[in-house]
């Protein structure tokens, strides 16, 4: 039975992907490099910024020497967009409430540094429902690797089969489907509303016990 929903945070809680767009080709900017929003929807949606980055010293022969500081740079820009624009939803909040009122243990594990993850969760009044919210700083390895769903799995106590992952992205669904949870995965941030978790959680529940009376 579901015990747990894991979130993703970016696309998923905090419609930000333009956000860390903007910011990313702000900074990117300061040295006369661009990515295109095809290019960040298709190759770059779901990657931290350091890998980010090391793409495009690959591709574009970015100076991998200005990586920390154009690094520094996006999270500023990315921050003043945040403080200005990211905002309680009733539909998040109304589902995370709810959740939490049900039983159900909750968490969120993002590509983005830990001061990003707790400002947005903050500023969108979600945090005071998460048991638990994770970084790219608390893994060695990123996402689509499976390392922080892991690990959340894993400080909630549960087993992956408990535990329902919500993502939006092609790195974070690879990540959710190698740590052996169930995944609900969505293309809007109005798609994550009570509705549809119930309703992934029931027919997940359903067909567990159906097994279990084969």
């Amino acid at each position: 039975m579901i015990k747990a929903v894991i979130f993703d945070m970016d696309g998923v809680l905090i419609e930000a992907k333009e956000w860390h767009y903007d910011a990313l080709n702000k900074a990117l900017n300061l040295f006369g490099y661009n990515i295109s929003r095809h290019e960040h929807l298709t190759s770059y949606d779901g990657l931290p910024t350091s890998r980010k980055l090391d793409i495009l010293s690959v591709e574009r022969d970015l100076p991998v020497a200005l990586h920390k500081f154009i690094n520094e740079m996006k999270q500023v820009y990315t921050m003043e967009i945040v403080y200005a624009q990211c905002k309680p939803t009733f539909v998040h909040q109304y589902a995370l409430s709810s959740l939490k009122k049900f039983g159900y243990k909750l968490a969120v594990a993002s590509n983005s540094i830990r001061n990003t993850v707790e400002v947005m969760m903050d500023k969108a009044n979600l945090d005071q429902y998460l048991d638990l919210q994770l970084s790219n700083e608390d893994v060695e390895r990123a996402k689509p690797a499976p390392d922080i769903y892991l690990k959340a799995i894993n400080s909630l106590g549960l087993a992956p089969e408990e535990c329902l992952i919500v993502e939006d992205n092609e790195n974070g669904i690879k990540a959710a489907v190698a740590s052996g949870a169930h995944v609900l995965v969505v293309s809007e941030t109005t798609d994550v509303n009570l509705e549809n978790i119930l309703n992934k959680i029931d027919e997940i529940n359903s067909n567990l016990n159906t097994v279990a009376n084969l």
